[in-house]
């Protein structure tokens, strides 16, 4: 055992002890002046009866059960400790901590304040960051850390605190940010106005389509009832409905208004909306309305200019009923006046070549009786001719009396009377059965007869003729034909085919009046069809023919 230094010299010791009580004195007094001052600023511990303080291990457990680990730095904030929990909670080597500072961990998508934080830390402050650090499986983790300074011996020693792994909750935070921004990008880009309003009616919600539709901006629109942009003589309405809402009366309204715009325009909106459910006890309860406004002004304009063309069409249709109608008249006129002003001189012409025939007699020479003979033959025809007008005249008056029937029994009856008018003539007739159609019987045999009967007379000079009717199916229609091996015609000629009047052939070689197919044409037009004609001279004729719906 060493000897005290004040002890190795006595004649020093012994004149110092005058000295020494006064200062030992001194040294007493300040120690209890120091005692006093810090039970002065300590407050007291008020324990409850019978409850105990916490001891050290139970301060550590609950240290525990607050943080994922500890973590404790030096004084250039080097990390000197970290406890295994962050192994544990994160998968993160706590050996990787070590020696390095909290912006050389970070891997740069957290502490993205770097300069602050270095700040805060220079000042000593106390801290709370967040960390971002791959785990040993690479996946990004979000590291909490919240700190006090630490002081020995009154000097700066670095930080301790506690750590937490929050990278569910910032994924969670990151998610529902990203929700909110497609959830805000879906309802900017919809065209048509998407609106919220609270119990009295005001705007509380709005996206930009209602600055695009009426021109003014969302903050001075919102708080505003909305009942205050449409027009005024719509208000009554949609405020009675939208209370019926509230009052449970009407499950949701749907109405089309006029809204009005900033400039003053008038777009026409179809509204629809329901009320919101606050999911109190009180269902009673006025609620807001949530819904929307969708623009369908070019919809309007169109149903607008749609209808006053319907009203001059119907216009149009009147005044060409009434021309329609002055002009049947004048039609059944004109054919009275054929049937009977022309009939008369006919009958006076036949009649007088008759007589001159009779009186004559055998005093006649022949050239003046082939003259009489002639004169009637003439007579006749221009008789048959005007039977013929009239029957054209009276199609446009005839209504369609449709009914379903087999036109190839039609067809056989045509055949047959043709027979009967030509017994010694040989011809072969082809008719494809069971050809059922929709149509006017009447005026589909006198089509027929016009069709076969042209067939049978242009074929005429061969010894033995061919008919046949068939039909076929082209796209969505029947398509009928009437083929014959006769005359034909030239197909350069072919416009003129179906008009009155202009016939093809010589009347020496087919005698015809030219109105049978122009007849024909227009009955297959008031069924709603189509025919037309392909042949060569002498090689026969095709005429096609559909019947429409």
């Amino acid at each position: 055992m060493t000897s005290s230094p004040l002890l190795a010299h006595p004649p020093l010791f012994a004149s110092a002890l005058p000295l020494v009580a006064p200062l030992a004195g001194l040294l007493l007094v300040l120690v209890a002046l120091f005692a006093w001052h810090v039970f002065r600023r300590r407050p007291a511990a008020r324990e409850a009866p019978g409850v105990a303080g916490f001891d050290s291990a139970e301060l550590v457990e609950l240290l525990d059960l607050s943080s994922d680990w500890q973590w404790k730095t030096d004084a250039q904030h080097r990390y000197v400790h970290i406890t295994a929990g962050l192994q544990e909670h994160s998968r993160i080597d706590p050996l990787e901590f070590l020696g390095r500072t909290p912006w050389e961990l970070d891997s740069g998508e957290a502490l993205a304040h770097r300069d602050a934080c270095q700040a805060s830390l220079a000042q000593q402050a106390p801290l709370n960051l967040t960390l971002c650090r791959h785990d040993n499986t690479g996946r990004r983790r979000y590291l909490e850390l919240v700190g006090r300074p630490l002081y020995r011996d009154g000097n700066f020693a670095g930080y301790h605190g506690i750590g937490r792994d929050i990278t569910q909750r910032v994924e969670s935070d990151q998610s529902l940010r990203e929700n909110q921004v497609r959830y805000r990008e879906l309802i900017e880009s919809v065209n048509e106005i998407l609106f919220r309003t609270d119990e009295k009616g005001r705007l509380t919600f709005l996206n930009r389509g209602w600055e695009t539709i009426t021109g003014y901006t969302l903050e001075e629109s919102l708080d505003s009832a909305l009942i205050d942009h449409f027009h005024p003589d719509d208000r009554a309405a949609a405020e009675h409905q939208i209370s019926l809402i509230h009052r449970l009366e009407l499950p949701a309204w749907t109405a089309q208004l006029r809204l009005l715009t900033r400039n003053g325009e008038i777009r026409w909106v179809e509204a629809t909306a329901h009320r919101v459910d606050r999911g109190d006890e009180d269902d009673t309860a006025p609620r807001g309305l949530a819904g929307t406004l969708f623009d369908i002004s070019a919809r309007k304009i169109a149903e607008m200019t749609l209808r006053n063309i319907n009203r001059e069409l119907e216009a149009r249709v009147r005044a060409r009923t009434v021309e329609l109608e002055a002009a049947n008249r004048e039609l059944k006129a004109f054919s009275y006046s054929v049937s009977h002003d022309l009939r008369a001189p006919l009958r006076a012409i036949d009649g007088f070549a008759r007589i001159l025939e009779e009186e004559l007699g055998e005093r006649i020479d022949p050239d003046a009786r082939e003259h009489i003979v002639r004169i009637r033959k003439a007579g006749m025809r221009m008789s048959h001719l005007i039977d013929d007008l009239i029957k054209l005249a009276q199609l446009a008056r005839h209504s369609l009396q449709k009914e379903t029937f087999d036109l190839s029994e039609l067809a056989i009856q045509v055949i047959d009377e043709l027979r009967r008018s030509e017994p010694e003539r040989c011809v072969e007739v082809e008719i494809t059965r069971d050809l059922i159609v929709t149509a006017d019987r009447g005026l589909m045999q006198r089509a027929l007869q016009n069709l076969l009967g042209n067939a049978w007379k242009f074929s005429s000079r061969n010894p033995v003729a061919h008919i046949s009717l068939t039909a076929r199916r082209d796209l969505d229609q029947r398509v009928f034909c009437i083929t014959d091996d006769g005359a034909g015609f030239d197909m350069t000629l072919a416009g003129n085919l179906f008009r009155a009047f202009h016939r093809l052939h010589r009347s020496t070689d087919f005698p015809g009046s030219g109105i049978g197919l122009a007849t024909t044409c227009r009955i297959i037009e008031r069924h709603g069809g189509h025919i037309w004609a392909k042949s060569k001279p002498d090689e026969g004729a095709s005429f096609y023919f559909t019947l429409g719906g």
